[in-house]
């Protein structure tokens, strides 16, 4: 739900930080992702060999995807732990101690010793680190999406909150492009280098986020006595329906992304290996593409209103899901790029660009980084497995398995937008315009 009608104080033209606020949440988010990422690609790639070297290809492939799966078990967790301190405190703080988490977790990952040096003991270290990942990404989301929304002008919040999440495609797209640039090194430092460079986005990212100012509209809210004691039970008990519609909503982002970057790239490269540079490019191009769509796709949210676009994503969605392997299963390079920038540029960047206001408003501001954070991680942890099944499912079905899991999750996606009330239609939009011209005559 929208909360136009609910504020009183805070200015329909948006706080005076709203641009800062916008972009350092995109710094927040690029830098997370590409620490988030940087598993995911190394768990395509490498783990496999380098902490199960034992097993044989396939299980090895599914132990190195399994790894990664625990990671997004976590993320729940992280997001209701972030969103109740986000709602009860203020959304900043979550921001600074989510990024010094993430940041730490994965600079210890590119220190990790390998199984040919400790044995069983270096999986076990991967494993917990991963863990600690999924608890800090999982509580950073909410809180960044949240502070570039409650900052932004009313009718401009769909281009405002898409300013975050074109962080994920630029943090992505820098994971990529490191994971190519180290292709070449020799032994581990392939993929130690990336981790450990991380440290230096990490740095970067707290300076800016630790000179935001906190949310107007939490501050409002607490001025006012209306931070819930409780946002977590809150949401629970009040917002379930809110919660269960964004899970149904983000399952086929967060599935469309990960059978792509991450089974996608790893079948292409089991069977072609001189393909991995060419995918590793495209991957990192579809990124780069991402984060103008995504802004773009944001920004037309905001002229004609969510759904529109996330309906039109999720039905393409469905008819990509065969194509994307007819096209690519002879190992065409040119193929191959034009898929991983068609499902990652285009049709997961219109799905993205949409949810920053489309999730949001689902909830109030009392409950709405728990709310959100909450659906999101959920859909988040269930995401994380579609590496894993697509494998298994490829393994008992071939190639049409990872196709069929990819056009799942994009029905279920479809049946959730069309289940979910418009946020920002038009008799809306033009209520807000109104009362946003009426402010700027007045201030002017």
């Amino acid at each position: 739900m929208t909360n136009t009608t609910t504020i009183r104080q805070t200015s329909a033209l948006g706080s005076k930080d709203r641009n800062k606020t916008a972009i350092a949440a995109a710094l927040g988010t690029s830098v997370e992702n590409y620490d988030f990422i940087a598993y995911g690609t190394a768990s395509a790639l490498y783990f496999s060999a380098v902490f199960f070297p034992e097993s044989d290809r396939f299980v090895g492939t599914m132990l190195s995807f399994a790894t990664l799966a625990v990671g997004f078990l976590m993320r729940p967790l992280g997001g209701a732990i972030g969103g109740y301190l986000a709602d009860r405190f203020g959304r900043k703080p979550v921001l600074v101690g989510a990024m010094l988490v993430m940041g730490g977790a994965t600079f210890l990952i590119g220190l990790l010793p390998t199984y040919a040096t400790v044995g069983v003991l270096a999986p076990i270290l991967l494993v917990i680190i991963r863990m600690i990942q999924g608890l800090a990404f999982g509580a950073e989301w909410g809180g960044a999406i949240t502070m570039a929304y409650e900052h932004a002008p009313w009718n401009r919040r769909g281009m405002y909150a898409a300013i975050p999440q074109s962080g994920n495609p630029l943090g992505i797209a820098l994971a990529s492009a490191m994971f190519l640039i180290c292709a070449n090194l020799e032994g581990d430092w392939r993929w130690r280098i990336p981790f450990l460079l991380s440290a230096v986005l990490v740095i970067v990212a707290l300076v800016v986020r630790s000179r935001l100012s906190e949310s107007p509209e939490f501050e409002e809210a607490k001025a006012e006595g209306k931070i819930e004691k409780n946002p977590f039970l809150t949401t629970i008990r009040r917002d379930w329906k809110g919660v269960l519609r964004v899970i149904a909503l983000r399952i086929v982002e967060s599935f469309a992304y990960y059978s792509t970057a991450t089974y996608f790239l790893n079948y292409l490269t089991e069977r072609f290996p001189d393909i991995r540079p060419t995918a590793l490019g495209a991957l990192t191009a579809a990124s780069i593409v991402a984060i103008v769509m995504t802004f773009l796709a944001g920004s037309l949210t905001d002229r004609v209103g969510r759904r529109p676009i996330y309906i039109v994503a999720c039905i393409i969605a469905v008819l990509f899901a065969f194509p994307m392997y007819l096209l690519t299963n002879d190992g065409t390079p040119a193929l191959v790029v034009a898929v991983f920038i068609f499902g990652i540029g285009f049709i997961h960047a219109a799905l993205t660009g949409t949810q920053g206001s489309l999730l949001t408003e689902q909830f109030g501001t009392s409950t709405r980084t728990s709310g959100a954070s909450l659906g999101y991680q959920i859909a988040a942890a269930l995401g994380g497995f579609a590496p894993l099944l697509a494998a298994v499912l490829v393994g008992w079905l071939g190639w049409p398995g990872a196709s069929l899991l990819y056009m799942s999750a994009a029905v279920i996606g479809l049946i959730g937008i069309l289940v979910t009330r418009e946020t920002y239609g038009r008799a809306e939009r033009a209520r807000v315009n109104a009362i946003v011209a009426e402010e700027r005559t007045r201030v002017s």
